[in-house]
């Protein structure tokens, strides 16, 4: 009898050990770094409505429409900081709904087939802009647009 709760205690420590490693590594391996997914030397400046926001960790994501010289359009994806980060630094999910025009300067993905971007800065038709990225903490962007923004009722 001994010997089974021996074993029982054993079996349930290895599969506890277990359940708590692939916890942990599920995250790690879902975060990636930047020079991963993402070209330095590829430049992108994105300008158009935003379609769908996905204000979720450990990236926020926003879609947008994009009109290309032949008239014709396109989505493209953006990441972003988290949601925690761009809070902090003043930009709100209800300042990005769909149909809000921006412009966004990132870099683009290494697979330049992929419409996906990493965002530096978001800029509105009123001239604010927001650092976007991901890294860095007290970011640069600019307080008094800002502020003026909040002022006319806007985000």
């Amino acid at each position: 009898m001994r010997k089974i709760r021996k074993m029982r205690k054993t079996w349930t420590m290895v599969a506890g050990g277990l359940a708590l490693s692939a916890g942990i590594a599920v995250p790690l391996v879902a975060h990636h770094a930047f020079g991963a997914e993402f070209d330095r030397n590829a430049p992108v400046r994105l300008q158009g409505q935003i379609v769908r926001l996905e204000w979720v960790n450990p990236h926020t994501w926003i879609h947008l429409e994009i009109e290309n010289e032949d008239g014709t359009t396109e989505v493209w994806a953006v990441e972003g900081g988290t949601p925690n980060v761009l809070l902090r630094r003043g930009l709100r999910r209800d300042c990005l709904q769909p149909g809000t025009e921006i412009i966004v300067d990132g870099y683009q993905a290494k697979d330049h087939s992929l419409k996906r971007a990493n965002g530096r800065d978001v800029t509105f038709t009123d001239g604010s802009k927001i650092f976007l990225g991901s890294s860095g903490t007290g970011a640069p962007y600019d307080e008094e647009l800002l502020r003026a923004r909040r002022e006319r009722g806007r985000c």
